[in-house]
């Protein structure tokens, strides 16, 4: 008898290539725009993640926006979703010089060098859910000389990974699967001239540094922080705006200060100056973040368990 994953499998990749041809085959306008309308039937028929979304709005901005305004920004959000997750799988498939035409890079002369350095020496920027953000990948144009990488977690569907993987690569990223492939990360860096993107916004569990984020507590990944300690590079923030329908400007951010007068800061006051970023970025325009991520999880204590160790520590010993 097939197990039914063997079954299940082949029918997922097979709708999956269907789709990706059907939207490969649109402008990118109607794209946007059909994707912008399935994110709202989504928001309607997803009551979960539109309660996710609402309560999170509350709880950060509930403060500052009106209950209406919070009820608009959801929906907003729901279609910005749609219009991102779409227009990401037609952006993922146009060449450089077309993705000029709809994304501009605002700072990338923080990030650029002396020109006669040479190789360029290694880069890390701290990145989240903000509009279109798989453009990251494409955006090795703005800054000559670099190689872009970023990190990932594989599906576990291995046909539906292999197939967004395909997708991403010919953006000319390199992209290191972060539970098998540290060690060829850590060559990569090494070597110097990458500019090295991670994403920084979600829920990081009990490996994270746990620190303030809208002044509720949350666990945020120390990757951004960690490696730029490690291997003495500089570190950014970068942010993808809407700038229009099926248009975005990624704006790079002042640089992360990781040592003050020669000492090293700590990981956690890196973190959370990272976060300070995001949080300016997600006032700005409230629904170009992404919502529907149980970002506040509560940290749950194993009784009579041992701590872990604390992520400096693990840094001091590397």
């Amino acid at each position: 008898m097939n197990h039914p994953r063997s079954i299940v499998d082949p029918l997922l990749n097979g709708l999956a290539h269907t789709v990706i041809g059907l939207i490969r085959a649109l402008p990118l306008r109607t794209v946007a725009r059909l994707g912008r309308w399935v994110g709202r039937v989504v928001g309607c028929l997803d009551l979960r993640h539109r309660r996710m979304a609402r309560r999170n709005l509350e709880q950060a901005l509930g403060g500052e926006l009106t209950p209406r305004a919070i009820r608009r920004t959801v929906w907003e959000n729901f279609g910005r979703i749609g219009e991102n997750f779409a227009c990401a799988v037609r952006t993922a498939d146009m060449s450089a010089a077309e993705v000029r035409d709809i994304l501009e890079v605002v700072g990338s002369e923080k990030i650029l060098p002396h020109p006669e350095v040479q190789p360029p020496p290694s880069r890390v920027v701290a990145i989240g859910h903000f509009g279109n953000f798989e453009l990251f990948a494409s955006a090795f144009g703005f800054a000559p000389g670099y190689r872009f990488a970023t990190t990932y977690r594989a599906l576990r569907q291995p046909a539906l990974n292999r197939l967004m993987q395909d997708l991403r690569e010919k953006s000319g990223c390199e992209f290191f699967e972060r539970r098998l492939q540290g060690d060829m990360l850590r060559a990569a860096m090494s070597r110097g001239g990458l500019l090295l993107g991670l994403l920084a916004d979600q829920h990081a569990g009990r490996s994270g540094v746990w620190g303030p984020f809208f002044g509720r507590r949350c666990s945020t990944t120390p990757a951004p922080a960690v490696m730029a300690l490690r291997y003495r590079c500089p570190l950014f923030t970068a942010i993808c705006y809407r700038a229009g329908l099926a248009r975005w400007r990624i704006e790079v951010g002042d640089e992360i200060p990781t040592r003050v007068e020669g000492k090293r800061r700590s990981v956690a006051d890196i973190t959370a100056d990272i976060n300070r970023a995001f949080e300016a970025a997600i006032r700005r325009d409230p629904a170009n973040w992404f919502w529907v991520h149980n970002r506040w999880k509560q940290r749950r204590l194993k009784a009579g368990g041992t701590p872990r160790p604390s992520v400096e520590s693990t840094l001091t010993s590397t």
